[in-house]
């Protein structure tokens, strides 16, 4: 009997203990809601510890033919569009497409910042293929993709603004060949007009059809459609709403912005003064005559010895992270990925 007894008591002890067991288990369960907040500050540390800026500016740096015989100011020789790729590189910066920048689809490494690259007129310079589909020496394409390999995290990726030119082919086989090589390899391909000519005093008739027929091309020759328009000269249109959206025939374009052609970085397209109707570039320049202020290597000089007002990234595309005081500055379409810290 006694023994019984003393089995009841030990079942009795091992089943209490099994009980407290489950008890404790369930008592250290985290509420999703604390565990969510966890998360945001750890990422709110991270992005203070690289003193990310979100809502910064961002160069967009405008090319125009790489040759070694410059034949005007916008021209620019291979070896200084190496250094200037080189300078960038150094300090930090990441190339990114337009399309990218204008989608807010800023995807680069924690303390980085982005560069926009941006090439006019469709140049052979920029891109001429060999025989075996190889970019040629020396070309902006094949310049970017050796520093890319010797710098590695800096993106062999660029806008291509192209004319009905593209690229001094004639043939719309070469076209085509040539806007499929730049699609296959990631680079961006943006609207520059069909025939090169100032916006500012056409009819609104005139700019759909200038817009709207290279884009109706590129789409017929790549299968792809172009997110950003870049202004011949720089110049908008008397209605500036005509050149980010309109229909000519079958070309109908709904661009995610229009570039300008200067004078200074752009602000992020997370703040409120992004303007998708008229964002700046920079011309690619050195320090001389307006471009002692106004050009890539100043600006360039500008942003390094103001970092508190530079595009620093905190390494992680869906938030937008930022210090605190900067927080009115947000576009309220972003707040739900805001990371202030």
């Amino acid at each position: 009997m006694r023994l019984g007894v003393l089995g009841l008591v030990a079942v009795g002890a091992i089943a209490s203990g099994c009980g407290a067991e489950t008890v404790k288990q369930s008592a250290v369960k985290v509420d999703p809601a604390v565990q969510k907040q966890q998360a945001q500050a750890a990422k709110a540390a991270a992005a203070a510890k690289v003193k990310a800026n979100e809502l910064g500016q961002i160069p967009v740096l405008m090319y125009h033919r790489i040759i070694e015989k410059p034949g005007s100011q916008d021209d620019r020789t291979p070896a200084k569009f190496r250094a200037d790729l080189e300078r960038l590189a150094r300090d930090g910066y990441v190339p990114i497409t337009a399309a990218e920048y204008v989608t807010g689809k800023i995807d680069i490494p924690a303390g980085r910042h982005p560069v926009v690259l941006t090439f006019d007129d469709s140049s052979p310079s920029q891109l001429t293929l060999d025989e075996l589909g190889v970019p040629k020496a020396d070309t902006a394409v094949a310049i970017l993709r050796e520093m890319a390999a010797k710098h590695p995290g800096f993106r062999a990726v660029a806008t291509f603004y192209v004319t009905r030119d593209m690229f001094g082919k004639s043939t719309r086989e070469e076209q085509a060949q040539t806007l499929m090589w730049l699609k296959d390899n990631g680079f961006d391909i943006g609207n520059h007009t069909r025939d090169h000519v100032n916006l500012r005093e056409r009819s609104q008739k005139d700019v759909a059809d200038q817009i709207g027929s290279i884009q109706q091309q590129v789409k017929s020759l790549a299968a792809i459609s172009p997110v950003t328009l870049a202004l011949p000269y720089g110049n908008q249109p008397k209605v500036k709403e005509w050149a980010l959206r309109g229909k000519a025939g079958e070309g109908v374009y709904n661009h995610g912005g229009v570039f300008l052609a200067g004078y200074t970085p752009a602000p992020a397209p997370f703040t409120k003064t992004f303007d998708p109707l008229g964002i700046p570039r920079i011309r690619a320049m050195d320090k001389t005559g307006d471009c002692t202020q106004f050009c890539s290597t100043a600006w360039l000089d500008w942003l390094k010895s103001n970092p508190d007002m530079r595009y620093t990234s905190d390494g992680d595309g869906s938030t937008v992270a930022f210090p605190k005081f900067k927080a009115p500055f947000l576009r309220k379409g972003f707040a739900a990925g805001a990371l202030p810290y």
